[in-house]
């Protein structure tokens, strides 16, 4: 006789398990604790087998009825029910894997650049796949997560391992709040590197800008590779804005240069198509000696796209060791007395110490981004631009006064203050 929902709601539990039978060959195992099982018996191949469909009342007897009908068509079919739940099974575990769910969060970030997309997966497939890639995400606990973080750390790449941190919590947060994982173990992991102080690019004491200026004058290289260090010092951009400039970003009439968000890939150029890092147009006032070294470089580059040319292909970029290699010819050690990102220190350096310039008007010509995100909901429209252009030249003119001697900024200001002449 078929069950009923009285019948086995009224079942007693027995000192061993029995069977309510209900028709197609299904039936209630109800066990001696109360737990309550539906199975179902079948036949594939010649062997008798027992299909779990459920506990009671998770699953209502016309949901078991529906499940044992959606079975007993695929026995019909000559598919083994039994197989098919593990192969599904298999399937899901697989879904669930740190990796796959990795890849996920990866392609939902639609805001980043492509660059940013490879270096990203990239560092995901060096660094973590390896270790942690394959585990279901549901059993990874913080130790787990800590793997290759640890590891990175060990070989003491440690940007590295805290930007693995970084994506590894991230990863596992996208997965708590896609309902995968009940508690970010990932939380855990703060604290868990050593904090080692930034290592800053080298620059030179200001006393020795006078020195600098010197030996950038003589220098004796490729017309286009001095002129490339001194236009570095004047407006001191990061490496990757300079490469890449083209000079249609140029505007001589009003004295500015404004740098996109992004720019024209190049073929074959690798992240060719980088502009501003702040992801906003970023606008460089052209002091005069800025103006003037630009309308040389047109002499040699003016007919190509990009300012500063390759030495063997114009239509790519100078080479981004260009600048460096240029100061070690002059004498000086790039990896502990002055780089081209130093000059960038060296400018803000002077630029304080001077005390005529608001912090604010400083830090957006260094194109930094605003830590405070109260203020930077206030600021981040205001450009200073007025103050900037003031500030480049003064620059500017501080730098040909140490041509000439040697003076501080802040001695220099005391007798050239344009803020007083506005």
């Amino acid at each position: 006789m078929a069950l009923t929902d009285a019948k086995i709601r009224a079942a007693k539990p027995d000192e061993k398990p029995y069977k309510l039978a209900d028709t197609g060959n299904m039936h209630l195992l109800v066990h001696p604790n109360g737990s309550r099982y539906w199975r179902l018996r079948y036949r594939h191949q010649g062997k008798e087998k027992t299909l779990a469909l459920g506990l009671y009342p998770d699953i209502s007897l016309s949901e078991a009825r529906s499940l044992r009908d959606d079975a007993r068509k695929l026995i019909a079919q000559g598919i083994d029910p039994c197989e098919q739940k593990r192969a599904k099974k298999s399937d899901s575990e697989a879904s669930d894997t740190f990796e796959t769910i990795a890849r996920r969060w990866h392609a939902s970030n639609k805001k980043w650049s492509e660059a940013h997309r490879a270096k990203v997966l990239t560092s995901l497939e060096t660094h973590v796949f390896p270790s942690i890639g394959s585990r279901d995400i549901k059993t990874l606990k913080t130790p787990d997560l800590l793997v290759p973080v640890k590891e990175a750390e060990a070989k003491e790449i440690y940007e590295t391992a805290s930007r693995l941190q970084q994506r590894i919590s991230a990863v596992m947060r996208y997965a708590a709040q896609s309902g995968m994982i009940d508690y970010n173990p990932a939380i855990d992991m703060a604290g868990a590197l050593a904090t080692v102080e930034r290592e800053h690019r080298p620059a030179l004491p200001l006393h020795r800008l006078s020195e600098l200026i010197t030996r950038i004058d003589v220098y004796k290289g490729q017309p286009l590779t001095r002129l490339a260090v001194e236009f570095t010092l004047l407006i001191f951009i990061r490496s990757s804005e300079l490469r890449f400039a083209r000079w249609s970003e140029i505007d001589f009439k009003k004295s500015m240069w404004v740098i996109p968000p992004k720019r024209e890939l190049i073929p074959g150029v690798k992240f060719s198509e980088r502009g501003s890092k702040m992801k906003t147009p970023h606008m460089v006032p052209l002091s005069s000696q800025a103006l003037e070294i630009l309308k040389q470089i047109k002499q040699i580059s003016g007919e190509y796209d990009l300012i500063f040319t390759g030495d063997r292909d114009p239509y790519k970029p100078m080479s981004e060791n260009t600048v460096n290699t240029a100061l070690r010819v002059m004498g000086y050690n790039s990896k502990v007395e002055v780089c081209g990102h130093g000059f960038r220190t060296m400018a803000c350096s002077s630029l304080i110490e001077s005390g005529l310039w608001s912090k604010d008007a400083v830090e957006r010509q260094m194109s930094h981004q605003e830590r405070n995100g109260v203020r930077a909901a206030y600021i981040h429209k205001a450009e200073f631009i007025d103050e900037r252009k003031l500030m480049l030249q003064w620059w500017a003119d501080f730098l040909d006064a140490n041509r000439e001697e040697t003076i501080s900024p802040f001695d220099y200001a005391k007798l050239n203050n344009p803020m007083q002449t506005r």
